[in-house]
């Protein structure tokens, strides 16, 4: 199979992260020094897929590190039932790669008109999410035609912290961000296909995070799904200790994603119980006793961490993809803008 629009949408992320830090950069800052200004009692995120992903990744950032507790509001909640909201005093953040799905318009054009700060995080300057937003950042990521985003939801999630990195005044934060393409870089080269043996005897695959990593084990499981076309199902490192648990059988596959943070001790604890249990455990983490360590990219941050294991993941499910025969350029039943109401 020739080179995939996924496979060259991954290698460019590198580029785009750098592209839209620089590019974007007062942008950001704007919206940073505007949230600073308010304080706002309460953030609220407005996404689908991916982009939601995205904003539950920014969810776990925001609350470590500004102390402000964040919700998702369902965007059916006003393209649908046609609700009002009572945001004031409030900030609400809007992800999507279109900026054009009806269903997240309405529900940002709904924050904003409840009283919020709105934000719109887009790859699409022009777009009606972007028009009606009190701050739209363009995250450059260029053309991805790849059904399954990889770039674009990197680029979200660094827009986000960057963000947030200027809200709080967080130089480490910041520092870190304008670091990150040179580490995504050693992260697409990182080599997890050891995985890919575990996987054909039970179709299935559970992945896990904890804290930030678990909004990026879920981006990880619908990845997988897409691409793959085998079923895979994230965990919180806790609640995969409870009913979950009466499926991992002999050899059942598990990748722990492991972030160098305050929750990697618990993340190897969980591995290595799956593991005396039989399971298949992959982790990105040496603290692990059992199971297979795999490689990872160290960004020498916690919230930038997470977003180097997609990128390593990303690697290799568009690699796993190709060996069994798929193209994931071309997900089956998917396309690439999907607009609901």
């Amino acid at each position: 199979m020739a080179e995939t629009h996924m496979r060259r949408e991954i290698a460019e992320i590198p580029e785009a992260t750098a592209r839209l830090l620089d590019q974007s950069g007062a942008a950001l800052t704007d919206a940073g020094a505007e949230l600073r200004a308010l304080d706002p009692r309460f953030v609220t995120t407005v996404a689908r897929g991916s982009s939601d992903h995205a904003a539950a990744f920014l969810k776990y950032a925001i609350e470590l590190t500004a102390g402000v507790p964040v919700a998702s509001l369902g965007p059916s909640i006003a393209s649908i039932y046609g609700a009002k909201l009572k945001l004031a005093q409030s900030a609400s953040i809007a992800i999507s790669q279109s900026g054009k799905s009806p269903d997240i318009v309405a529900m940002a054009k709904a924050a904003r008109d409840g009283g919020a700060l709105t934000i719109a995080i887009t790859n699409t300057a022009g777009s009606p999410l972007a028009a009606g937003s009190n701050h739209a950042i363009d995250i450059r990521s260029g053309v991805e035609k790849s059904v399954a985003a990889t770039k674009t939801f990197v680029a979200s999630a660094v827009a986000g912290l960057a963000i947030l990195g200027e809200w709080t005044g967080d130089k480490a934060l910041l520092t870190a961000l304008g670091q990150l393409p040179a580490h995504f870089a050693k992260a697409i080269a990182c080599d997890w296909m050891d995985i890919a043996d575990a996987l054909p005897r039970h179709n299935s695959l559970f992945i896990l995070g904890r804290g930030p990593s678990a909004a990026i084990a879920n981006e990880a499981a619908l990845k997988f799904k897409e691409t793959c076309g085998m079923h895979a199902e994230a965990y919180s490192a806790a609640e995969v200790m409870h009913g979950p648990l009466a499926l991992v059988k002999q050899g059942f596959p598990v990748l722990a994603l492991a972030a160098r943070d305050k929750s990697e001790p618990s993340m190897a604890e969980t591995a290595d119980a799956l593991a005396d249990k039989g399971a298949a455990v992959f982790i990105t983490s040496n603290a692990a006793r059992n199971g297979t360590r795999l490689p990872f990219a160290a960004t020498g941050h916690p919230l930038t961490d997470p977003l180097a294991l997609i990128v390593s993941f990303y690697a290799f499910v568009e690699a796993f993809a190709r060996q069994r025969g798929l193209n994931p350029d071309e997900p089956h039943n998917l396309r690439k803008v999907t607009e609901t109401l």
